[in-house]
C-alpha cells in the first residue's frame, strides 16, 4: 500500500510547548503535585500517560483551592480572564502555557471591546479556547459557528464590529461567515486569527484527500481541529476515516484502493502517527 503522509501532521507549536512543560515539571518538581486546568490537550493517550505520572486535572474554578502548594499549568487553549485573576488572588504557583496565538486574540478582544466595538468570535461556543476568548470582552460579544448563525445575528445598522476566529477554525468556513457581515451595513474590522499551522494543515489535507483513494484522519475524540480536518477530507474523498489510535483502525478498503493519505490533528502524538503509517503500508 502506498501512503502519503501529511508534512504538517501532529503536535503544533502551542501543544508541543504545553505538553513539554508538563513533563518537565513532573521531572523537575518531584514530590510536588502537578495540576493542569482541564486536560492539557484533547488526546486521551497523552492525558492517561500524565495521570500515571501523578498529574491531576482541575476541571473548574471551584477546584482551585485544593491545589495548595501544588503547581498549576494552564493549557494551550487558555482560560477565562476571571479564573486567571482568581489563581493570582489565591497565590497559586502557576505556569501559563496558553498558546501565544490564543493570547494574541485575548489582547485584540480586550482592546477592541474597550474601544466600544461589538466582538464576533467565529468558532465553537463550547470549545474551551472560545470560552476563554469571550471572557476578555467588556461589552457585547457573540459567538457564531457558521454563515447561517451570522445571518441570524441582527445587529443595528452601523454597529462597529471586530471579528476574530478560533485559532483552529476551518479557513474557508471562516471566510464564508465573515462575508455575511456586509461592510455596507456595519463598520467591520476583520482580524484573521486562525493560526498559520492550522491553515497549512487544512490546505495540505484538502490537497492530499483529492489525490488518494482513502484518507485517514488521526485525532482525539474531543479535538476540534481534528474534526475539521475530517470534514475537509470527507468532501474530497468518500473513503475518509477518523480514528484516535491504531486500535480504532478497522479498514475494509475496496481492492481498487492503492493510495492512502494520512493526516493528524494538532493534539496527536508522533508515535501514534508512525504506528498507523507503518500498519497501513503492510495491510495489502
Amino acid at each position: 500500500m502506498e501512503v502519503i503522509l501529511a508534512e504538517h501532521a501532529g503536535f503544533c507549536f502551542g501543544v508541543t510547548r504545553a505538553v513539554d512543560e508538563v513533563y518537565k515539571q513532573v521531572e523537575e518538581k518531584e514530590g510536588r503535585q502537578i495540576y493542569t486546568f482541564g486536560p492539557i490537550i484533547h488526546n486521551e493517550t497523552v492525558v492517561s500517560d500524565l495521570e500515571k505520572k501523578g498529574v491531576k486535572v482541575i476541571e473548574s474554578e471551584a477546584d482551585l483551592p485544593e491545589i495548595g502548594n501544588g503547581i498549576l499549568i494552564i493549557r494551550s487553549h487558555g482560560i477565562r480572564k476571571e479564573i486567571h485573576e482568581k489563581i493570582e488572588k489565591l497565590g497559586i504557583e502557576y505556569i501559563d502555557s496558553t498558546c501565544p496565538f490564543v493570547k494574541r486574540i485575548h489582547n485584540i478582544v480586550e482592546k477592541e471591546s474597550a474601544a466600544g466595538k461589538t466582538i464576533i468570535v467565529v468558532g465553537s461556543a463550547k470549545h474551551p479556547e472560545v470560552d476563554g476568548i469571550v471572557s476578555y470582552a467588556t461589552g457585547p460579544v457573540y459567538v457564531v459557528e457558521s454563515p447561517e448563525d451570522a445571518t441570524k445575528l441582527n445587529l443595528p445598522e452601523g454597529t462597529e464590529i471586530c471579528i476574530v476566529s478560533q485559532t483552529t477554525f476551518n479557513t474557508n468556513k471562516f471566510q464564508e461567515t465573515v462575508d455575511k457581515f456586509s461592510d455596507s451595513r456595519y463598520n467591520v474590522n476583520v482580524v484573521n486569527t486562525i493560526c498559520s499551522a492550522t491553515e497549512e494543515r487544512q490546505t495540505e489535507a484538502d490537497r492530499i484527500a483529492g489525490q488518494v483513494d482513502a484518507m485517514i484522519v488521526i485525532g482525539g475524540a474531543h479535538s476540534s481541529n481534528s474534526r475539521k480536518l475530517y470534514e475537509i477530507c470527507s468532501k474530497k474523498c468518500a473513503n475518509t476515516y477518523f480514528i484516535q489510535t491504531l486500535d480504532d483502525l478497522h479498514l475494509e478498503l475496496p481492492k481498487a484502493v492503492k493510495l492512502v493519505g494520512i493526516t493528524a490533528g494538532a493534539s496527536t502524538p508522533k508515535n501514534i502517527i508512525e504506528e498507523v503509517q507503518k500498519y497501513v503500508r503492510t495491510i495489502i
